[in-house]
């Protein structure tokens, strides 16, 4: 009998676990089995090795081969384990030493003329074999990129199998011609749908061309969004058509921060089990963007599909924003399956495969017209809805939904005066986004021993009790949790706008003042409420 053994990294949702890859050889009928819960694609890796195996110029084992894939109680998907599943056969052989493969950890498919591909998910794959203490990895050469942005570890990009079997051996390396294929593609098992179809981005602030600027008068809406990147809060845009809502939405991403180290492999990794990473550029800095359709299914949006969940769109913008454009005409439950994530920053997703908790901390934009024709106003001009139409499109966003929303803001119109002036006096995005950088580092430094960065992640006993504002600045808030129209959720979000409002304007805490804004662009409806100041 001859037996071996090497890793390789099956997928859970965006984290990956270790399994042990062990090839075992006995007398008998030529048979080749894989044990251990694998799915059709690593079956059908039996073929895919045989064949790579022999046109790399090696000789299979014409014997009982059983692999193994431990642990056997994990779910075990996709052609990543080709490479593992290869070497341990060889090795089985006694074509390669045991030894230099059973620290080895091996991520990749391969062809049936022995060429290394590259999968998706790789970078979640490295981070999980340094946490299982490997300290070498085999990937095909177009994801070393990725896989080198893991410290301590050593990365091996290898061309093909014939490549990877003479540096085992200390061998000379043959040539072998660069793998053609740049990027993986996206997933298409993710929730039945293309990823283009969920309008996901990714914005560099070099390259962005649509800049804040363009965007004529919309003052309180561009303040709104500039609270909303300062803080990470939740912002509702509502007005008729052509008022500016997307355009104000597609500049969310220019005046976000970018992407720390921590943040950046957390993205990253997402993107690369969606197969979303661009050809060239491994990690994932600026802030990502999706923009689902309104028919977008709730598997789509929140995580899901067939057998164990995928992360959705909800995950894909984690860390970066959720654009639902014409928000009342997403499905009820779609929208309702966000509240959630809104709050825990998470989604937890429930099949009979299992259970998997994907990161899903997004900065959530909904816009919508005030009615279906999208010209109804207070005074009911050139409407040709029906109060009851008006009413039953309003009612699609629920009340639980919206109070999770930090900032709702009516657009109006944009005038002709507004739309035609030569001299425009609106910011750029380069201006609003060091504005909003500077507020995010002082609330950082806030925030410099506790488990949140931003105003909008933190507890409302946690602001109550360790950051308490000044005396008195309560008091309209209070009035209207009184009156029935704040309630005690709302209270917390108010005041984490107005934190917001005090880091915007380099204040030491929130006052009167910055609590009574904070209303204002809740909604309510405050005596007085400074809706014009310039600086916050």
């Amino acid at each position: 009998m001859a037996f071996a053994r090497t890793g390789a990294v099956a997928l859970l949702g965006v984290d990956g676990v270790v399994v042990e890859v062990q090839a075992d050889l006995e007398p008998g009928l030529a048979a080749f089995t894989i044990v251990g819960l694998p799915d059709k694609a690593v079956n059908e890796s039996r073929d895919r090795v045989r064949a790579a195996v022999v046109n790399s110029g090696e000789k299979w084992p014409l014997k009982k081969l059983t692999v193994g894939l431990s642990p056997a109680s994990v779910p075990k998907s996709g052609s990543g384990f080709d490479l593992a599943i290869a070497c341990a056969v060889l090795a089985a052989a006694e074509r390669l030493r045991p030894e230099t493969i059973e620290r080895l950890l091996l991520v990749g498919e391969l062809g049936l003329d022995g060429r290394a591909r590259p999968v998706r998910g790789v970078l979640p794959a490295v981070l999980a074999a340094v946490d299982a203490g490997y300290d070498r990895v085999a990937v095909a050469e177009a994801t070393a990129a990725e896989a080198a942005l893991v410290p301590g570890i050593e990365v091996l990009p290898v061309r093909s199998l014939r490549q990877l079997i003479a540096l085992l051996c200390g061998e000379p390396e043959p040539e072998e011609p660069p793998e053609r294929l740049g990027t993986t593609g996206p997933d298409p098992a993710l929730a039945g749908l293309s990823l283009p179809g969920l309008g996901i981005r990714q914005f560099d602030v070099g390259g962005w061309k649509k800049d804040l600027a363009d965007v004529a008068g919309q003052f309180e809406a561009r303040r709104a969004l500039e609270l909303a990147a300062a803080g990470g809060h939740h912002l509702f845009l509502k007005g008729p058509p052509g008022a500016g809502k997307t355009m104000l939405a597609e500049r969310l991403p220019g005046i976000l921060p970018p992407l720390d180290r921590r943040e950046a492999l957390e993205v990253t990794a997402i993107h690369s089990i969606a197969g979303l990473l661009p050809a060239g550029r491994p990690l994932v800095q600026q802030a990502p963007y999706c923009a689902p359709h309104h028919s977008t299914t709730m598997p789509a949006i929140v995580g899901g599909g067939s057998g164990l969940p995928r992360p959705g769109a909800a995950s894909l913008a984690h860390r970066g924003v959720l654009f639902l454009d014409e928000a009342p005409e997403f499905s009820v439950r779609v929208l309702d399956a966000l509240r959630q994530p809104l709050e825990s920053g998470e989604v937890v997703v429930a099949r009979s495969a299992g259970s998997l908790r994907l990161p899903a901390r997004f900065l959530l934009l909904l816009a919508a017209n005030p009615c279906p024709c999208g010209r109804w106003s207070r005074r009911g001009d050139a409407c040709e809805c029906t109060p009851t139409m008006v009413t039953r499109y309003q009612a699609r966003l629920s009340g639980p939904l919206l109070d999770r929303v930090d900032l709702r803001v009516e657009v109006d119109a944009v005038s002709r005066v507004e739309l035609l002036q030569k001299e425009s006096s609106a910011e750029s995005t380069a201006v609003v986004a060091a504005r909003v950088l500077a507020a995010r580092e002082r609330a950082a430094a806030r925030y410099a021993q506790t488990p949140w960065r931003v105003n909008g992640e933190v507890p409302g006993h946690e602001l109550r009790t360790r950051y308490p504002l000044g005396p008195g600045s309560l008091q309209d808030a209070e009035r209207e949790m009184e009156r029935g129209f704040l309630t005690a959720r709302g209270l917390d979000r108010v005041v984490r706008v107005a934190w917001t409002a005090a880091d915007l304007a380099g204040a030491d805490r929130p006052d009167r003042t910055h609590v009574r804004s904070a209303l204002a662009l809740r909604g309510a409806h405050i005596r007085d409420a400074p809706l014009t100041e310039p600086h916050f």
